[in-house]
């Protein structure tokens, strides 16, 4: 019957079309099967072992487990050790979440038969107490592991932070004394404190290269600094301002020391005026850029405008720059005069008052600028302009809001996109939303 069928198709069909169709058959299958079994039925069951391992690979985790069910062969498959090195724990509460939760049987059986496999881990958790939790308790049991990368990522409000200190510190250790080889490690928001840092210095200071850490208000100075004194491979690292010093940064610029690649530094006050910020010296930022000449120095602030005025009052080499909350027209003329190495600038608002003179100094003294946001700002379409004529092309984002546009006796709003476009050398429109 398959073969009639067959015939009748090729009969219906053109010539062309049938050797088209010919060719694409062959190139589809001819590879795994061979051309001479391109007429034979296929018997999924007898794939190569490496096509069902790459399909496998492809397929989210539960329908590689129905899959595994097909029959006794790709269960085997199912349970080798390369389709377990990456798993991302996702736990949450059903009744409060939206999130689908890593089924329990299953999480049994990665940590009976797989924990040993385990290299690449994340949790994705909710905002609840009860799930962070679960994510500690399965961390405790990792105890033959190898893990290489770990993520702890809270959806919602940081609920890890709801974890008491004694669990979670008792969990990391687990992974951070069994693993050995630890390279990059994600703890933004925990309870990650000193003593859990020294453990894992102690353990892995020969392999580790990323850390993140904002947040982590058990965390000290000194505890960083032992990081960094200690881990001479490090790359990556992220952390808050308040545990930023002179004396970390001269670690980080030590002779032992590799390169630093990315610093990301948040700065963050929940209420204005109850902290008071310490300010970092010229000379130890210059021994960082000295030690690591491309370092990109990130520092997002989410300060009130009076507490800007430790920052930059001398020269400073951040090269991007994000302001979640207002900052003042005079900080802003501080970015211009002080920061020559900045590349991105985002300011989410300012103000009533127009930024023409600000802009225009920022063009002139930062030449490496290529991507500029503003939101709830002012700018005359005529310093607008002459803002985006001085940087030119280099600008390669450039993202303004329509509101921020005041047009002026000069430039009308439809004037002024023909002429950015003209100096961008590309066509640009105001944003109606912010796209950053």
């Amino acid at each position: 019957m398959k073969r009639a069928r067959q015939k009748v198709v090729v009969e219906n069909e053109a010539p062309q079309t049938s050797q088209k169709s010919k060719k694409q058959k062959t190139c589809l299958y001819g590879s795994v099967f061979g051309e001479s079994d391109l007429h034979a039925s296929v018997d999924w069951g007898s794939l190569p072992h490496h096509v069902i391992l790459r399909i496998f690979q492809f397929l989210p985790l539960v329908d590689r487990a129905r899959a595994s069910s097909v029959c006794r062969r790709w269960n085997e498959i199912f349970h080798i050790p390369d389709l377990w090195r990456r798993f991302e724990f996702e736990l949450s509460q059903p009744a409060t979440s939206y999130l689908k939760s890593t089924h329990p049987d299953l999480i049994q059986q990665i940590i009976k038969r797989h924990a040993d496999h385990l290299q690449y881990v994340s949790f994705k958790v909710d905002s609840s107490t009860e799930s962070a939790e679960a994510a500690c308790n399965i961390l405790s049991q990792l105890v033959n592991c190898s893990i290489k990368t770990l993520g702890l990522i809270s959806t919602a409000k940081p609920s890890f932070m709801n974890v008491s200190k004694a669990h979670f510190a008792s969990a990391l250790t687990v992974v951070f004394v069994n693993s050995k080889s630890l390279s990059s490690i994600k703890v933004d928001d925990t309870p990650l404190d000193d003593p859990s840092l020294k453990v894992l210095v102690a353990n892995n200071s020969d392999t580790l290269k990323l850390l993140k850490m904002s947040s982590c208000p058990h965390v000290s100075p000194a505890g960083i600094l032992c990081v960094a004194d200690q881990c001479h491979g490090l790359k990556e690292l992220a952390l808050n301002y308040y545990i930023l010093s002179d004396e970390l940064l001269l670690a980080l610029s030590s002779e032992k020391h590799v390169d630093l690649e990315h610093l990301r530094i948040d700065v963050v006050s929940e209420n204005p005026g109850q902290v008071e910020f310490h300010t970092i010296k010229k000379q130890s930022w210059d021994a960082l850029v000295k030690h690591s000449p491309k370092v990109n120095i990130v520092m997002y602030f989410f300060l009130y405008e009076e507490e800007f005025d430790a920052f930059f009052r001398e020269e400073t080499p951040v090269t991007h720059l994000y302001f979640g909350r207002a900052v003042s027209k005079a900080m802003l003329g501080r970015i211009g005069m002080n920061c020559p190495r900045l590349i991105e600038l985002v300011v989410c608002a300012n103000g009533l008052q127009p930024l023409d003179d600000e802009l225009i100094r920022i063009a002139e003294r930062c030449k490496n600028l290529t991507a500029m946001g503003l939101g709830e700002c002012e700018v005359t379409c005529r310093g607008f302009i002459e803002f985006v004529k001085m940087c030119g092309g280099r600008l390669t984002q450039l993202s303004i809001m329509e509101e921020v546009l005041i047009p002026d006796n000069d430039y009308s709003l439809d004037r002024l996109h023909l002429e950015v476009s003209k100096h961008l050398g590309r066509m640009w429109f105001p944003d109606m939303m912010p796209t950053w």
